[in-house]
Formats: C-alpha cells, structure tokens, sequence
C-alpha cells in the first residue's frame, strides 16, 4: 500500500465533513489517527498535512546527522514495538512511522499539501469550519468538523530563528539555519563555525566534522550532555533469551522511564549530585586537562534545559581528536572572514551555520476565531496543557521536555477518545473547559515556570502561549510520571468541562 495516500479532490466549492479533523501527519498526528482508529471505530476523519509526506520534524529537517535525542523506545509509539538502536536517524524513524500508516490502514486519512490557514468555531452549528489551501493546485478547500485535534507541534516548520547580529552582510560565505540546509552545500575541508550547542548542534557537528576541515562550535553559554552507548542492555539481555519483541518493548520502556524518573527527581533533590554525573560524563572522554568548567558547565541546574543524549559521545570525540573544537563567547559582529568575539578574538570561516533555535508558533499559524470573534490562545487559561478555557471541542498536542514526546501522544488520545465516546454515549455536542467558581480567584501565570523549564525558543515566545493555574488540572506539570495516572482518572463529569 502506497502510505503517501490518496490526494481526493472535492468537488469545487463543496464543504467535506468529519467527526474529527487532525492538524498535521507527524509523530503526533499518526498517533492520533492510529487510536481513533482503534479506540473510537466508525469515527470519520481526516489529517491535513501540510507538506509533501508524512513525519513532520523528521521530514523537514535535513541536515547531516539528524537523529532523535530521545530514545526511541520511549519516543515510538506503545502500540508499535522498536527494535533497533535506542538513538535512530530521520531515515528510521520516517520508516517506522511509515509502517505504522501501511500496518493500520492509516493513509486514506491523510491528506498532503493541505495548509490550514482558518478555523472557525460556531456554537450555533456545534461545528470547527475549518479552510486549507491545497499548495499542488492552489484552491482553497473548506472543511466542518465537530472536533478540532492540534498535532501540528509547537514550532514553525517554515523557517528557524536566527537573531539579528551586526554587519551579517559583512561575511563573504553562507549562512546557513539548519531547518534550511541547502542539499548542494559542500562543507568538504572548509572551516565551519556552529553557533550553538542545543541537540542540533550536538548531532550536526560529528556528522560534518570528519569530512569539514575544522568546526567550531560557537556558544554563548554551555548546555548539559548525557551520553553512553547507544544500545539499551535490558533491551539487548532480553532478546538474546529470545523473549517476544512486544515484551521486550514493554520491559525497555518501563526500565528507561523508572531510570528517567530517577534522574529527574535527582535534579531537583539532589542537583549538584546530577550535575556531578553529567560533567563526569564529559571528563571521561575528554579528560582531566580539558576545561570544562567553562565549556560544558551551565549556570543552571540540570534539566531546566532539555538534555540532549550523545551516543557513543561522539560529539567529544570529534573534540578529542581536534576535528572540532569549542569557543564559549559573546557575538560582537560579523566580518568579511568570520565573525568577531566580544573577547576581541576573530574566528575564521568558510561557512558559519545557525544552530540557534526554532521560532515558537502556538497556534499553527491558523486564524482562529470562536462565534465570530478572533481567538488568542494567550487569553485563555490551558487545562492540562491540552484544552483551552472558552474555546470548545479542541484539544492541542504539546509533549514533554524531560521524556519523550509520543508518551503524551499517546496520553492526550486515550484522553480524547475517552471524551468523544462519553459525549456520544451522553448526546451531547459539545464540551468547554471552563474555570470552576473555586478556580475564579486563582494566580493566572506563565505558560511555563522559567525556574523549572527555560530554553531560549520558550523564553521568547511565552507572550503567545496560554496561561496556567496553580492547581494541576490548570497547567501543563511536564511531568509524564504524575500524568501517567492523573490522565486515566480524569473525571469528565468535572464541573470544569461544561457539556451541551
């Protein structure tokens, strides 16, 4: 079966409808249309993708080296076993999800080339009118759905951030975001400076650096690293007693989440301990004469930024072998060969690459509007990071930053295919998280507590995310071990989902 799917054509000016429509064909928009399939059967839906295929940040992103910085165990789906490397490539994981759409039937629900630019809620009709411009022939398509399911991730695909620094002009070679990578760039022997050293940077410069004649990686200030084999040794004891794959898959996810919960609660008890793990980590592959207290030694405690994994620790061995190198320094400006430190140092390049982050887009670039008037997300109140106060029948997929993404993909659609056959059952049409008359007086704050969770993309758009509560149904926890529980025993007769 062919997983692209079918490209139907309506008929001109005709208005499709569905019981849900999906927003996106990535890691969560696969997962979603994979358990309505399983759990809600019979519901009608479809998946609007923007681009040409399906898998979202592991299709658009096409620099060298890209690969999960997440174990794919814990980052594939629970209903689908990895049997491969924990770390995988874009290459892995697009075949993974692609046997996912051809195992499940799920590609003649998806349509390509489909960009979502309006959705409008009508609590006269109890329907999302949903308008998407199809890119291969330009019309305008319309659509009505009495559920909206967000799955288009929390970042513009289109374009990454790059800041404004002085005189970028000045510089005489490529600039270059990686959510940009030019397929003719030839890095072969030219000096390369990465600025950054997020989990991009960290998987872009081993896989340039053996053929590049020297990167640089460029950072303002230092991130933490994990790193060790890329293998899971449970993983590897179990199949050599020839124990099921389903098992295996079952056993490895719970050994990695009870070793992730443990480090994480470590983090935040015992932070000096983590942080004295991590750069011992590092010093074992670069040894006691390399600084790292300045140039992998955060200001921060652990995890307060993602943590990206290095196997093998290949980026430090790049290092170690003088392939690549680390400044920590402040940008002054630009210049003809390079780009000048505030140090007063000149670093020398070819080519300089922008590993600097991603521009946060909340709402998917769509126009939303409820009963006529237009709808901004950051006036609303989240419940559980997933709906939102005032905006009825929609429900937004944003993962975790300390686990894996898809745990709460597969979290949030148990939730949804909960509350679709509850309203079914109950002949009700539509459903509004509400604040209840004890939440009236509740502290309205950030999206996000910058002391738990602070990276650079967040910081800079948090005036466009919705605001949290202080209680836990009013606020994304980022904490997949307390949701694990706290999401099957949602009580969807809660005075804060109104139902009519």
């Amino acid at each position: 079966m062919n997983v692209q799917g079918q490209i139907r054509k309506a008929s001109p000016g005709a208005t499709e409808h569905f019981d849900v429509l999906i927003a996106g064909a990535g890691i969560s928009g696969v997962g979603a249309a994979y358990h309505l399939t399983t759990q809600c059967p019979g519901t009608t839906f479809v998946a609007l993708e923007t681009q040409k295929t399906f898998g979202g940040t592991w299709n658009t992103h096409r620099y060298p080296g890209i690969r999960s910085d997440s174990d794919l165990h814990t980052f594939g789906y629970r209903f689908k076993p990895w049997t491969s490397a924990p770390i995988a490539t874009a290459a892995e994981i697009l075949k993974y999800m692609g046997e996912v759409i051809e195992e499940n039937d799920l590609g003649r629900h998806i349509r390509y080339q489909h960009r979502i630019t309006s959705a409008k809620w009508s609590s006269a009709e109890n329907l999302w009118t949903i308008e998407a411009n199809r890119a291969d022939t330009g019309e305008t398509l319309r659509f009505t759905t009495n559920f909206f399911w967000m799955c288009q991730g929390y970042y513009r695909h289109a374009e990454g951030y790059t800041p404004a620094w002085k005189e970028m002009t000045a510089f005489k070679g490529p600039i270059v975001h990686p959510q940009k990578w030019p397929e003719d760039l030839d890095y072969k022997n030219k000096r390369v400076i990465v600025i950054g050293s997020g989990a991009t940077a960290a998987t872009l410069i081993p896989a340039i650096a053996r053929d590049a004649g020297h990167v640089t990686m460029l950072q303002r200030s230092p991130t933490y690293f994990r790193t060790g084999r890329n293998a899971i040794e449970i993983a590897e004891t179990l199949r050599q007693l020839q124990v099921d794959e389903k098992w295996v898959h079952e056993i490895t996810r719970r050994k990695i989440l009870f070793d992730q919960d443990a480090f994480t609660r470590k983090t935040f008890e015992d932070p000096e301990a983590a942080k004295k793990d991590l750069l011992s980590a590092v010093e074992a592959y670069l040894g006691p004469d390399y600084d790292i207290a300045t140039h992998f030694t955060p200001k921060y405690r652990p995890w307060r930024q993602r943590i990206a994994f290095i196997p093998d620790g290949d980026l430090f061995q790049g290092i170690k072998s003088g392939k690549a190198s680390v400044v920590t320094d402040q940008i002054d400006r630009f210049t003809e060969n390079g780009i000048l430190l505030k140090s007063g140092i000149e670093l020398e390049a070819d080519i300089i690459i922008t590993a600097t982050g991603f521009n946060l887009s909340a709402n998917g670039d769509i126009a939303f509007e409820v009963d006529g008037k237009p709808l901004d997300f950051a006036d609303t109140v989240t419940y559980r990071g997933m709906m939102f106060t005032g905006v009825p029948n929609l429900v937004w997929v944003f993962g975790y930053f300390r686990a894996s993404w898809t745990l709460r993909v597969d979290l949030v659609a148990d939730f949804v295919c909960r509350l679709l056959t509850h309203m079914k059952a109950s002949g009700v049409r539509k459903v509004t998280p509400t604040l209840r008359s004890e939440d009236h007086n509740m502290p309205l704050l950030p999206w996000i507590d910058a002391e738990n969770f602070n990276p650079g993309y967040m910081m800079r758009g948090m005036h466009l995310l919705p605001k949290r509560g202080d209680k836990p149904e009013w606020q994304h926890n980022q904490d997949y071990w307390a949701e694990k529980d706290e999401f099957p025993a949602i009580d969807l007769a809660d005075r804060a989902f109104i139902y009519e």
